[in-house]
């Protein structure tokens, strides 16, 4: 066995982290978001609404799609990662996530986060 959290304590932290009003906004950004979520904000600063699933096995998924539609923003932006707050607008910085690929977005493209997933690891 190895050290570290029951994975019924990771899926209630998890839980926790993911309830409203915790990680209920995500943000894109052009870099690391920094210690306070606030670094390489995205010109386009529209914070688009997450709802989360249940907690199973340590990890726990969005259960809808965050989307920018026809973008009105820097032409050639290049996003990297994402944020997660409590409110559309000002709010708490909870996590952020390097995003898998990053997305180069020119004006009217669409971007939606198909998949958004935060583990933790569990003793085993």
């Amino acid at each position: 066995m190895s050290d570290g959290f029951a994975t019924a304590m990771v899926n209630t932290l998890l839980t926790t982290l993911t309830t409203s009003p915790a990680c209920t906004y995500v943000q894109l950004h052009t870099g690391d978001p920094g210690s306070a979520g606030t670094t390489a904000v995205s010109s386009v600063t529209t914070r688009q609404s997450v709802t989360w699933g249940s907690a199973s096995a340590g990890s726990i998924s969005a259960s809808n799609e965050p989307a920018w539609t026809s973008w009105a923003g820097t032409n050639g932006e290049v996003d990297t990662d994402i944020s997660f707050w409590t409110a559309s607008t000002s709010g708490t910085f909870n996590m952020s996530i390097t995003l898998s690929s990053s997305v180069t977005m020119d004006t009217g493209d669409s971007l939606t986060l198909t998949s958004i997933t935060v583990s933790m690891p569990t003793a085993s």
